[in-house]
């Protein structure tokens, strides 16, 4: 029997109109084991319009307040991240290791959003006129919508929410229908902190769903994750409604490794940023670059060994390195690059294919590959994998790896090993992405700090949480103002100036 997974509304959980369903499955079984329910546009308005009424109080509510309601549902996370990790990993796969780490960035962002007293803090110029004062503040929006993906279901939405709640916006969460259980339990765990009905919402659906908030005329910003043609998708039509949006999409992170660089550290690294979470990361190191033949032929003797003895298993086996992908489509898809790049010429050093766990024949499994001698001109290269392959491009020198970095499509991240302060240096500063990394294979900012990339890796102006996601999600004003002293000039016809 499987269990129907519905959308959030005004505090409680709800099925809407809606009859559409989609199958939520076990990806380490193959088994399906629930039904979300797809929005209709009259689903998604009752949810926008639950926002709507919540707004004026909430947005009238002291930061401060606002601030202690986030701090109590950040402990609720503390407490409870056991039971939110068995939820994520039920549905999307990961290890429970990986989905109590993507908790606790998640929870990082909560604990930022709490020092909102302190991020809303205005401007204030007395006398910059005679008799006259200006001040700036920022206001919130007023309904604000995120459209997140399987890969981090609960770490993706707490990137956008708290900040948005804490600036005094209410807002609406469309999570993946692959993974959406987890978003309702964030939903009920704010609604216990203290969280008033209608400022957080959760529909569950797919392309209509996404459309529906696009067109909404109450919706004022729109946030995504995901594709890069889905995100241009949403930040394109979210402007032509007149909308905000700060729209994220795909990556293609390289690893550039030096000759001077602690090969067996970088070696580590690239492990687990191309492997970890089975690759299902927008921060994935998918591209190690290293430079000259001698580095290249030394960290490729030494990656095999380690891609062949990865522990791939079920998320639940605390031994496994790497779980199942979410999906048997997806895990089709990743087989089929694999086949593209053996057809292209790259070597294919370990083959990840053809993957049967006993007990668990029917889970989407697929072990980890390994390609050498990849070119910019491969599909392999070119596109986003979005899974546990790995593609070594080589590299004469640091100017060559850094063009090949440049020319990319994509702008998300990218990483360099070194001893060599100078050159880290020069990457740092020439390398075309929006997150560097440094002996860093993947360098996601700190909550306090804020996360996005460049080119096609972002459409958009703001990136998230931190600083920028505080700008995003609040609109700036400017109050100037005069007292009436007694004193009358007569009406002045043109352009103010102050004196």
């Amino acid at each position: 029997m499987t269990t129907e997974i519905a959308h959030f509304v005004a505090g409680a959980r709800t099925r809407g109109e809606s009859q559409r369903r989609a199958p939520v499955f076990n990806p380490a079984t193959g088994e399906q084991t629930g039904e979300a329910v797809l929005a209709s546009r009259a689903d998604v308005d009752a949810a926008v319009r639950a926002a709507a009424a919540a707004f004026p109080g909430w947005a009238a509510t002291p930061p401060l307040r606002r601030a202690r309601i986030l701090a109590r549902f950040a402990r609720i996370i503390e407490e409870r991240t056991d039971e939110l990790a068995a939820i994520i990993t039920a549905e999307h796969g990961k290890t429970l290791s990986d989905a109590k780490g993507e908790i606790q960035r998640g929870l990082e962002v909560v604990e930022f959003a709490t020092g909102a007293p302190q991020l809303l803090k205005g401007e204030f110029t007395d006398n910059v006129g005679t008799g006259v004062d200006s001040h700036a503040m920022r206001q919130p929006l007023g309904v604000v919508a995120g459209i997140t993906p399987f890969n981090f279901p609960a770490m993706v939405p707490m990137w956008m929410f708290p900040v948005a709640l804490a600036c005094g916006n209410c807002f609406i969460l469309k999570p993946s229908e692959r993974d959406p259980s987890a978003s309702l339990k964030l939903g009920e765990w704010l609604s216990e902190a203290g969280l008033p009905k209608g400022v957080f919402n959760v529909v569950q659906g797919d392309k209509e769903a996404v459309d529906a908030l696009l067109a909404h005329p109450d919706v004022q910003a729109v946030s995504f994750v995901g594709s890069t043609p889905i995100a241009r998708y949403v930040y394109e039509t979210a402007a032509c409604n007149g909308k905000r949006a700060q729209a994220l999409g795909g990556a293609k992170n390289h690893m550039v490794v030096m000759p001077d660089a602690d090969l067996d550290q970088a070696v580590d690294a690239l492990m687990g940023a191309a492997y970890g979470s089975a690759g299902e990361r927008c921060m994935a190191v998918s591209v190690a670059v290293p430079v000259g033949e001698a580095t290249a032929n030394a960290l490729v003797e030494r990656l095999i060994p380690k891609v062949r003895a990865l522990k791939v298993g079920p998320g639940t086996d605390p031994e496994a390195e790497m779980g199942p992908l979410v999906t048997r489509q997806h895990r089709d898809k990743v087989s089929a690059y694999v086949d593209a790049g053996v057809a292209e010429g790259a070597k294919l050093l370990v083959d990840g294919r053809n993957l049967t766990l006993q007990g668990y024949e029917n889970g989407f499994f697929i072990g980890g590959s390994l390609f050498d001698h990849v070119t910019a001109d491969m599909k392999i290269y070119r596109e986003e994998i979005f899974g546990p392959v790995l593609c070594v491009a080589r590299a004469e020198s640091h100017d060559a790896a850094l063009e090949l970095i440049n020319d990319h499509e994509f702008g998300n991240g990218a990483a360099i090993f070194t001893r060599d302060g100078d050159t880290a240096r020069e990457f740092a500063q020439q390398v075309r992405a929006g997150m560097v990394g440094i002996n860093v294979p993947i360098p996601v900012p700190m909550a306090f700090h804020s996360f996005g990339g460049w080119k096609a890796s972002l459409f958009g102006d703001h990136h998230m949480h931190g600083p920028e996601g505080v700008r995003f999600y609040t609109r700036l004003k400017t109050i100037t103002s005069r007292w009436p002293t007694g004193i009358r000039s007569g009406a002045s016809f043109v352009m103010p100036t102050m004196r």
